[in-house]
C-alpha cells in the first residue's frame, strides 16, 4: 500500500509560524546585539567584563529557570497573552537599561526583566504552540522557519544597532530597540488562541508527564546536549566582538560576524529542521555538535584577519541554532504534544544554564587571564561531549503503561 500523502498546513497554521516566526525575529535580534554594548557601557559605568559578562549570564539563568512555568502556563492558557506580557516587559527592561547609571540599573534592566520576558516571546513558547497544530510529518520543518527567524533578526538588528552606536550613544540605541522590541506585542495576536493538538500521541497530565521523563534516560541526554548549546552560543554572542577587537580588528568586524552568524542560521535552522523531518534526529543532533567541534578548533588555528573571523562566523552560524528545531522536534517525538511547552521549556532551561556559565566564565576567565583561549578550549571539549551525549538517545515515542521506562524502545 503506497504511503499517505503529506498532510497540508492550514491557513491558521501559516499565519502561526509566520507570526511566531516575527516575535522570534525582534525578541532575539534585539537580544543578540547585546554584545555590542560591552565595551561602551562599560567605559561610561565604569564596569569590566566579569560584571558585563555576570548580568548577561543572570538574563540567561532567569530566562532559562522561569521557562518550565512560562511553558506550562503556555500550554494551559495559550500562547497570545503570555507573549503579550513579555513584550511589554521585554521593551521595558531595555528602558530601564537605557537609564542606568551602575551595574544595578544593567542588572534590573539587561538581566532581569529582558531574562523573565525573554521566557513569553521566544522558543518554546512559540514551538509549543506552533508544534500543536502542524502536521507531525512537518513539525520539525515548520520548527526550522520558527527557528531561522531568530536568525535573520540577528542578521537585521545587530548591524543596525552598531549603526545606532556609531551614530548616537547606547543609551539613545537602547530607546530606540525598546520601540523595535514592542513590536512583538501586536505579533502575539497571530499566536493567540489554543489550538488543538493534532497528530501524535497528547501525553498524560504534567505531573505524570514530568514523572516519565525525569526516569527516561533519552530526556538527560537531551538537556545535556542543549546545556552545550547554550554555553557556546552565550560564550560566542557575547564576547566574540571584544575577542575580535582586542586581537586588532574594528569594531565593524565584530558586528558583521554576528549579523552573518544569523544569516547563515536562517539557511541552517531551515535545513536542520527540513533534514529533521525526513532522518533520525539525533543522528544529526551527533553531526552538528561533532561540526561545531570542528569549526572551534580550525578558527583558534588559523591565524586570526578580517577574512578567518568571517569565514567562522558563516561556519559556525550555519550550525548555531539548528539544535532547537532537532531537540524541540525529539521532545514531542518522543513525549507527546500535551506539555509540549512545558518539557521543551524544562530541556530550555538547561540550555540557559549552559549560557549562564558561558556568559560569565568567560568574563571571569579573561579578567584572570588576559585571555579567552581557556574558554575557546573548553567550548572545544564540551562539542564533542554533547555529540557523544546525543547517540543513545533513543527516538521511538514512548509507550506509557510499562513497567520500565526504556521498555517501548
Amino acid at each position: 500500500m503506497p504511503d499517505a500523502a503529506p498532510s497540508p498546513m492550514s491557513r491558521r497554521a501559516w499565519i502561526m509560524i509566520l507570526a511566531g516566526a516575527t516575535m522570534v525575529t525582534l525578541s532575539m535580534g534585539v537580544r543578540q546585539s547585546f554584545g555590542l554594548f560591552l565595551t561602551p557601557m562599560g567605559m561610561e559605568l565604569e564596569i569590566n567584563r566579569q560584571t558585563f559578562g555576570l548580568i548577561i549570564a543572570a538574563q540567561n539563568l532567569l530566562f532559562g529557570l522561569i521557562q518550565p512555568f512560562i511553558g506550562a502556563m503556555a500550554d494551559k492558557h495559550g500562547a497570545g497573552r503570555i507573549a503579550v506580557i513579555g513584550g511589554l516587559v521585554y521593551a521595558g527592561g531595555l528602558v530601564v537599561s537605557a537609564l542606568a547609571a551602575s551595574s544595578l540599573g544593567l542588572m534590573i534592566g539587561f538581566g532581569a526583566m529582558v531574562g523573565l520576558a525573554m521566557s513569553g516571546v521566544t522558543f518554546v513558547v512559540v514551538l509549543g504552540a506552533v508544534g500543536k497544530i502542524v502536521p507531525p510529518e512537518k513539525r520539525t520543518l515548520a520548527f526550522g522557519i520558527v527557528t531561522a527567524g531568530g536568525s535573520f533578526g540577528q542578521f537585521l538588528v545587530v548591524p543596525a544597532a552598531q549603526a545606532l552606536l556609531d551614530a548616537y550613544d547606547w543609551r539613545i540605541t537602547l530607546f530606540i530597540l525598546a520601540a523595535v522590541a514592542a513590536l512583538m506585542i501586536p505579533a502575539a495576536l497571530g499566536v493567540a488562541g489554543k489550538p488543538p493538538a493534532r497528530g501524535g500521541v497528547e501525553g498524560p497530565p504534567l505531573k505524570a508527564a514530568l514523572a516519565e521523563a525525569f526516569t527516561h534516560p533519552s530526556f538527560w541526554l537531551l538537556n545535556f546536549g542543549f546545556f552545550v548549546c547554550g554555553f557556546h552560543i552565550a560564550f560566542v554572542g557575547t564576547h566574540l566582538p571584544a575577542y575580535l577587537r582586542d586581537l586588532g580588528l574594528s569594531p565593524s568586524v565584530g558586528a558583521n560576524c554576528l549579523a552573518l552568524i544569523g544569516l547563515f542560521n536562517i539557511a541552517g535552522s531551515w535545513l536542520w529542521g527540513a533534514w529533521g523531518s525526513k532522518g533520525s534526529k539525533k543522528n544529526l543532533l551527533v553531526l552538528l555538535y561533532s561540526l561545531r567541534a570542528v569549526t572551534l578548533v580550525v578558527f583558534i588555528l588559523v591565524p586570526l584577519s578580517p577574512a578567518s573571523a568571517l569565514i567562522f562566523a558563516a561556519t559556525f552560524g550555519f550550525l548555531w541554532l539548528g539544535t532547537v528545531p532537532l531537540t524541540n522536534g525529539l521532545v514531542a517525538q518522543i513525549y507527546g504534544l500535551r506539555n509540549l511547552s512545558a518539557l521543551a521549556g524544562i530541556v530550555f532551561m538547561n540550555h540557559q544554564i549552559g549560557a549562564f556559565f558561558g556568559a560569565w566564565l568567560a568574563g571571569v576567565a579573561f579578567d584572570a587571564t588576559g585571555s579567552y583561549m581557556l574558554m575557546w578550549i573548553v567550548s572545544i571539549g564540551l562539542a564533542l561531549t554533547a555529540a557523544a551525549a546525543n547517540a543513545p538517545i533513543r527516538e521511538a515515542p514512548l509507550v506509557r503503561g510499562q513497567a520500565s521506562p526504556l521498555a517501548a524502545e
